[in-house]
C-alpha cells in the first residue's frame, strides 16, 4: 500500500501526473532518528520536508540522555503529528545518572507526545559505564515503563544474560519491548522473539557480515514481517549500498526514487530519515516480499506499538 504527501487538487478531475504524485510513495514510519543531534541544527525544516516527500508520515525521535529527551519532546511541539519522542538514558551514559533523573524522566514521559521509555538497556561492548551502573539505571527505567504502561526502546550488546534477568523480574507487567540494533546470535534473537519483542532494522543491514546475523534471520523467516519496525538512526547508520558483503539482489532492489533520496541528501557524515525507502526495499528482498507490503506492515506495527495517531 502506498501513500503520498502531495495534497489533492480541488478539481474533481485528477490529472495522470497528480495521481502519480499521490501514490508514488510507500507508507513509512521511522521509529528511531536522533534529530536532536547538532548535525541537524541548521536545516531541520528541510530534513523533515524531505522525509515527508519520501513517504514518511511519522518520525520517533529517541532520547538517550536527559538533555536529548527534553530536546526530543520540544521537537514534538514544533512538528506536531509528525514527530513523537521517547525519554531515557542510554547505558553508555549510566555513569551520569543523578538522584533526580528518574523524576525528570517521569515528567517528560507523562506528556502524550512522549510515546516510549528509552533508549535504555545494557551495553558491555564498550567501557563507558560499569556493568553495575548500567544494571541499576536500566532497572529503574524498566520500572518506570511498567508504571506508566509505555513501550520500552531497548539496547543490548554482549549482555544477554544480565539483560534478560532484569526484564524477567518484570515479566508479568512488562510493556511492549522494541530492540534496536540487535547484534547477537540467532539463539539470542529467538529468545527475544519468544518474549514478544519487536526488532528495528536500519542501514546496519549493510554492515552485517555474520553467518547468523540479521540478514540470515530475515532470509530464514526466523524474524518475520510482523515483528519488524524500521528506522534510519539518523544521522548515523547510512545504508552503504556498495558494501562488499551485501547480496547482489539486495543492491539491485533499490528503485530510482529511493536512490535519488539516498544519494542526493544522505552521506556517511549525515544520514537522513529520507533514506528509509531504500532500507525497506533491501528488507523486502531478504523477506521475499514486495516493498509496499514491508512498508505497510512496519508502519502499521509502529502505529500499534507506540499508539501513534494516524
Amino acid at each position: 500500500m502506498a501513500a503520498g504527501s502531495t495534497a489533492l487538487p480541488s478539481s474533481d478531475v485528477l490529472s495522470d501526473e497528480a495521481l502519480q504524485k499521490c501514490f508514488e510513495n510507500y507508507l513509512l514510519v521511522d521509529v528511531g532518528a536522533s534529530l536532536t543531534n547538532k548535525k541537524f541544527g541548521k536545516d531541520l525544516d528541510s530534513v523533515i520536508q524531505r522525509a515527508k516527500d519520501a513517504g514518511l508520515t511519522k518520525i520517533l525521535v529517541t532520547g538517550s540522555s536527559l538533555r536529548t529527551s527534553k530536546e526530543a519532546l520540544r521537537l514534538t511541539r514544533i512538528y506536531p503529528g509528525t514527530i513523537y519522542s521517547s525519554t531515557g538514558v542510554h547505558p553508555h551514559d549510566a555513569k551520569s545518572w543523578e538522584s533526580d533523573y528518574l523524576q525528570d524522566l517521569r515528567e517528560i514521559a507523562m506528556n502524550p507526545e512522549c510515546v516510549a521509555i528509552g533508549e535504555c538497556g545494557l551495553d558491555y561492548s564498550k567501557d563507558f559505564s560499569t556493568p553495575e551502573m548500567q544494571k541499576d539505571v536500566f532497572e529503574k527505567q524498566v520500572q518506570l515503563a511498567c508504571d506508566l504502561h509505555k513501550p520500552l526502546i531497548l539496547r543490548e550488546r554482549e549482555a544477554h544474560r544480565d539483560f534478560v534477568q532484569i526484564l524477567d523480574k518484570f515479566r508479568t507487567n512488562l510493556p511492549v519491548c522494541v530492540l534496536r540494533g540487535f547484534a547477537g546470535s540467532q539463539s539470542e534473537a529467538e529468545s527475544y522473539l519468544e518474549r514478544g519483542f519487536y526488532f528495528t532494522l536500519s542501514g546496519c543491514l549493510c554492515k552485517d557480515k555474520s553467518d547468523d546475523g540479521m540478514r540470515r534471520l530475515l532470509e530464514q523467516n526466523i524474524l518475520t514481517m510482523d515483528r519488524i519496525l524500521v528506522e534510519t538512526d539518523s544521522p548515523f547508520m547510512f545504508p552503504n549500498i556498495r558494501a562488499s558483503k551485501l547480496p547482489p539482489a539486495v543492491k539491485e532492489s533499490l528503485t530510482e526514487r529511493s536512490l535519488m533520496f539516498l544519494q542526493r541528501y544522505c552521506t556517511f557524515q549525515r544520514n537522513e530519515p529520507c533514506s528509509l525507502p531504500a532500507i525497506v526495499e533491501m528488507i523486502s528482498v531478504l523477506l521475499k516480499k514486495k516493498p509496499e507490503e514491508v512498508a505497510f506492515a512496519t508502519a502499521f506495527s509502529a502505529l500499534k506499538v507506540f499508539g501513534l495517531s494516524q
